[in-house]
């Protein structure tokens, strides 16, 4: 049966006695990868933005990943949280893993993170990703006193409001970090940055990254590296994951045509985002493929899980009971995964999904 990477949440003690939640799924070579700003580890595979990513970083690959100090499954009540204590709560994760050396891969301020890793530990980290990267953060690269007081306001938005029950605060951020998000990733996105954590340590978080400047750090980075960057990012400008790339010794810059500060599934830009990484990582992705799930590729992890119970003969309503979303979503991700496998019926369906490996199990 052909079915998502289960994972393992565990928890770790960090060298300041924070608890610290981390997951791995999938078997290959490891994957680590370090935080992020929505991240709940419980949550995040159900997400129709998040789960996607999962998945596909854990196909043919062991993924590891963690939820940052203050968010998730993590520690909350902390209130340091400076860059230093970041790289000591992934030094505890890697250890609690029993991972030697390993790829890492980082997003926006988990890219600023990865790279101060891998210059300190250069010989367990045998290539680096960075996504939505930045030479230098938001408040380090403010240089006139109105680019300052703007970044400062986007900080305060947090604090003030980001908690509440009305979501048009969240909305002006999730509206940055995934413009062309469909109804349904915008909303779950939304929310999932209220899940993730107190708008007080969002905010703590953010803005330690914002001042982090890799001018003098990135360029001892000796690894393989690949630097990825929607080319209308609204969230950290292009121009910044160019310079990051210009500055590491044989970086490879692939711009990616996008507005997402995250690449969604359904636009081009996820494609080649994975294609690239791949191609890139050892043994990895496309090389740790089931052969059966060829004629299934472009689907979202959503679309799989629905599609392992359509296999499975169980319909729309029980569906949604198992995966906690409405009769309406299902009935969208259905017509969707019809769509993209070029069938009329359900029945045709069935067909197809079980000779790619799915539905051998009956259900639950």
């Amino acid at each position: 049966m052909v079915q998502l990477p289960r994972q393992q949440i565990r928890f770790c003690t960090s060298r300041d006695g924070t608890r610290i939640a981390f997951a791995t799924s999938g078997s290959g070579p490891p994957l680590v990868k370090t935080l992020h700003l929505a991240s709940h580890l419980e949550s995040d595979p159900d997400n129709p933005v998040w789960g996607p990513w999962v998945y596909e970083l854990a196909r043919g690959r062991r993924l590891v990943r963690y939820d940052p100090r203050g968010f998730g499954l993590s520690d909350g009540t902390v209130t340091d949280f400076s860059l230093a204590r970041h790289l000591e709560d992934l030094a505890a994760v890697i250890d609690a893993v029993g991972l030697d050396r390993f790829a890492l891969i980082g997003f926006a301020g988990g890219a600023a993170l990865s790279v101060h890793y891998a210059v300190a530990a250069p010989a367990r980290v045998t290539h680096l990703v960075l996504q939505g990267a930045f030479l230098r953060g938001r408040l380090a690269r403010s240089e006139t006193p109105e680019q300052l007081a703007e970044a400062e306001m986007l900080l305060q938005l947090i604090s003030i409001g980001w908690g509440k029950d009305d979501p048009a605060f969240r909305q002006f951020y999730t509206s940055q970090f995934i413009p062309d998000a469909t109804s349904d990733q915008f909303r779950s996105f939304n929310e999932s940055l209220r899940r993730a954590a107190s708008p007080e340590n969002a905010a703590r978080m953010l803005r330690e990254f914002q001042n982090c400047d890799l001018r003098a750090v990135a360029p001892k980075v000796t690894c393989p590296t690949l630097v990825l960057h929607s080319i209308e990012d609204r969230r950290v400008p292009m121009e910044q994951g160019r310079a990051l790339a210009a500055v590491i010794a044989n970086a490879r810059f692939v711009p990616l045509n996008s507005r997402n500060h995250y690449p969604l599934p359904h636009e081009p830009a996820w494609t080649k985002f994975i294609e690239e990484l791949n191609a890139f990582l050892p043994a990895g992705g496309a090389a740790g493929h089931d052969r059966a799930l060829a004629p299934m590729e472009g689907f979202t992890g959503r679309e799989l899980q629905i599609l392992e119970l359509i296999a499975q003969g169980v319909g729309n309503v029980p569906i949604g009971e198992r995966l906690g979303i409405s009769e309406k979503t299902v009935r969208n991700n259905v017509s969707a995964i019809l769509s993209k496998m070029g069938v009329h019926t359900r029945s045709q369906a069935i067909v197809q999904a079980r000779n790619a490996g799915f539905g051998v199990e009956p259900p639950a």
